[in-house]
C-alpha cells in the first residue's frame, strides 16, 4: 500500500476564518478536548469535526448529524468497517479518511460534500461503487487507488479535474464517462485499469498526462476530441488491446513510448509516425 504514513494534511487556501469547513487536520487541542460515542469514534467538542476512529470499529457505523469534516485518516485502516452513513451537512472527507478500508462495501457521499482529499479512499479494496456528488469539482490525487473490486462509478460534470494516480489500479472498472467539464487528467490517473474496454476525452481537456492510461490491456476503443494538445509520455503504454484512435489535429506533442505495446493497423501506425516520429511506438 503506497499512501504516504507520515500526514501531509490537507488544508484549504483560504484564512480558517473564511472557510472553517475545509480544514481537515485534527488539532492537539481538539484530540485533548475530544468527545468520544459509545463507539470509541472521537469528535471536537464543538461535533463539527470526526477526529478518529478506532480501528477495531467494524460493521456499520453512522457518522453523527452536524458533523461538518472528516478528518484527515479518521478510519484509516479501520479493516472490519463494511458500510459508513455520512450525513447531509458535511463538507469535506480529508486526507487518507478512509485509506485501508478493506471490508468497506458501501458508501454514500451526500451532496454537501465539495471536497474529497488525496488518498481518502486509497485501498479500499471491496467498494465496488460509488456515486460521486455533483458539489465535488476535483477528485484528488490517488483518492480511489487500488479500489480493485470498484466497477460501477458515476463521475458528474461538476468534476472539471481528475488528480494523479485517482483510479490507478482500480482493475475492475470497465466503463467510465469523464464528463465535458474536466479539463485536465493526471499522471497514472487510470494505471492498471486492465477490464477498461472504451474512453472518450472530452473536448475540455487539454492534456492527458504521463501514464494515464498504462497497462489498461483490455482497452480497445480511444477517442480524443479537439482541444486536447499534448499527451503524455506512456499514456496508453502497455494497451495491448487498443487497435483503434482518433487524434485531432489540435495534439500537437506526444510523449516517448505513448503507444508502445499497442496493436494499431499499419496503417494507423504509420500515419502516426509521419506526424509525431517514431519514438511514440519506442521506448525511451
Amino acid at each position: 500500500m503506497e499512501y504516504p504514513k507520515n500526514l501531509e494534511y490537507v488544508k484549504a487556501s483560504q484564512d480558517a476564518s473564511d472557510n472553517l469547513d475545509m480544514y481537515t487536520e485534527a488539532t492537539i487541542a481538539e484530540s485533548n478536548e475530544a468527545i468520544t460515542d459509545e463507539f470509541g469514534v472521537k469528535y471536537s467538542k464543538d461535533g463539527r469535526k470526526l477526529l478518529e476512529a478506532p480501528q477495531n470499529l467494524d460493521g456499520t457505523y453512522s457518522i453523527k448529524e452536524g458533523t461538518k469534516i472528516i478528518c484527515d485518516m479518521a478510519f484509516h485502516e479501520c479493516w472490519s468497517l463494511r458500510s459508513v452513513v455520512i450525513p447531509d451537512g458535511v463538507t469535506s472527507i480529508g486526507f487518507g479518511a478512509f485509506a485501508g478500508c478493506r471490508s468497506l462495501t458501501d458508501i454514500v457521499i451526500p451532496d454537501s460534500v465539495t471536497s474529497i482529499g488525496d488518498h481518502a479512499f486509497n485501498w479500499c479494496s471491496s467498494l465496488s461503487s460509488i456515486v460521486i456528488p455533483d458539489s465535488v469539482t476535483s477528485i484528488e490525487g490517488s483518492a480511489f487507488k487500488d479500489c480493485s473490486s470498484l466497477s460501477s462509478l458515476v463521475i458528474p460534470d461538476s468534476v472539471t479535474s481528475i488528480g494523479d494516480s485517482a483510479f490507478y489500479g482500480c482493475k475492475s472498472l470497465c466503463s467510465l464517462v469523464i464528463p465535458d467539464g474536466v479539463t485536465s487528467v493526471g499522471e497514472y490517473a487510470f494505471y492498471d485499469c486492465s477490464s477498461l474496454t472504451n474512453i472518450a476525452i472530452p473536448d475540455g481537456v487539454t492534456s492527458i498526462g504521463k501514464c494515464a492510461f498504462w497497462d489498461c490491456k483490455s482497452l480497445s476503443s480511444v477517442v480524443i476530441s479537439e482541444g486536447v494538445t499534448s499527451i503524455g509520455e506512456s499514456a496508453f503504454d502497455g494497451c495491448e488491446s487498443l487497435t483503434d484512435i482518433v487524434i485531432p489535429n489540435s495534439v500537437t506533442r506526444i510523449g516517448s513510448c505513448a503507444f508502445r505495446d499497442c496493436n494499431f493497423p499499419n496503417d494507423i501506425k504509420q500515419e502516426l509516425i509521419s506526424r509525431f516520429g517514431v519514438k511514440i511506438f519506442l521506448a525511451f
